[in-house]
């Protein structure tokens, strides 16, 4: 996925979720539904965590420098992190509360037709954000469900706004059963029930979000696909008899980290060894171009060294013996 089709669909994003949290708010103002407000702050909570994924990417642009050698790509799963916590606090937790307020203290629903009008204008509004965004990411998805793009995408953006777009369409669907059985039955208590469902569905969102993004922090690897790659690009090539070890690491949503140990002839000089290593260099980044940082180790292949794993005092996840 490229970045600049993350920046799109945020910034499709956050244009209607802005204007639906006007909308909202305004709603609110008019019917006194606890539903309309919980909307509300969600829309408010979404243009927040736009704006940081936003700021997220800007920060994550800086060159690599001396204290952070590898660059700042990683900034975008700090602030993928951060929304989810936002997501949580600010939306699930304020709607959990009103939710349970509202049952406990019902209010009478005034002028319904401004919530229903809002709700439907905001659908409107989530439904072209939402296309924006599975435009953008349908090329980088090719044949992975949904599921399994979210789960495996290695920038956060398009995931993020995915979530959020659907859990906004199903929450505007709560907000209007809330609201129509609350003016059918008379009865308040079903929008502050559609005010808890709402908040439960925000908190899921929230958590979900959070598991993929601290897998992101913590580094993940390249997907089997580019791995195969890289390991067919080292081997392409008289020079290389064997890849013996194969580390990747994501420093960055579009930047990969390539650590492996090859096998190479015994009788190579070192001249001989340096050229296989550049041309072997210049192939993985043919075949992976995010692959920026290439480390490549020359042994001497041993079968008994290779299933002895890396060696004992290698860092966990890098390459040795």
């Amino acid at each position: 996925m490229s970045a600049e089709g993350g920046t799109r669909a945020l910034v499709a994003a956050l244009s209607a979720n802005l204007a639906i949290a006007v909308s909202k708010f305004a709603a609110f103002a008019f019917t006194g539904s606890s539903s309309m407000l919980a909307e509300g702050v969600h829309s408010v909570a979404d243009s927040g965590n736009q704006v940081l994924l936003l700021i997220g990417g800007k920060r994550a642009a800086r060159a690599a420098d001396e204290e952070h050698p590898f660059g700042y790509g990683r900034e975008r799963y700090v602030y993928g992190f951060l929304v989810a916590i936002v997501l949580f606090s600010l939306g699930g937790l304020f709607a959990l509360y009103e939710g349970a307020e509202k049952i406990r203290h019902p209010h009478e629903l005034h002028g319904w037709g401004w919530a229903v009008g809002v709700l439907l204008f905001a659908v409107a509004m989530e439904g072209w954000s939402f296309r924006t965004a599975v435009r953008e990411a349908s090329a980088a998805k090719g044949a992975l469900g949904w599921a399994a793009y979210i789960r495996h995408a290695k920038a956060p953006e398009l995931p993020v706004v995915l979530l959020e777009d659907t859990g906004a369409l199903i929450g505007l669907v709560l907000a209007l059963l809330g609201v129509g059985l609350t003016v059918l039955t008379g009865d308040a208590i079903w929008d502050g029930v559609g005010t808890l469902a709402i908040g439960l569905l925000l908190g899921t969102i929230a958590v979900v979000l959070a598991l993929e993004t601290k897998s992101l922090l913590i580094g993940e690897s390249a997907d089997n696909r580019s791995v195969q790659r890289i390991r067919a690009a080292l081997l392409d090539g008289a020079s290389i008899t064997t890849v013996i070890h194969l580390r990747t690491l994501h420093v960055g949503p579009e930047e990969l980290l390539v650590a492996a140990k090859i096998g190479v002839h015994r009788e190579d000089t070192a001249e001989q060894i340096a050229r296989t290593i550049d041309e072997a260099e210049a192939r993985v980044r043919a075949a992976v171009p995010i692959a920026r940082a290439i480390y490549l180790e020359p042994d001497v292949y041993s079968a008994e060294k290779a299933a002895a794993g890396p060696h004992p005092e290698a860092t966990p996840g890098g390459p040795g013996h």
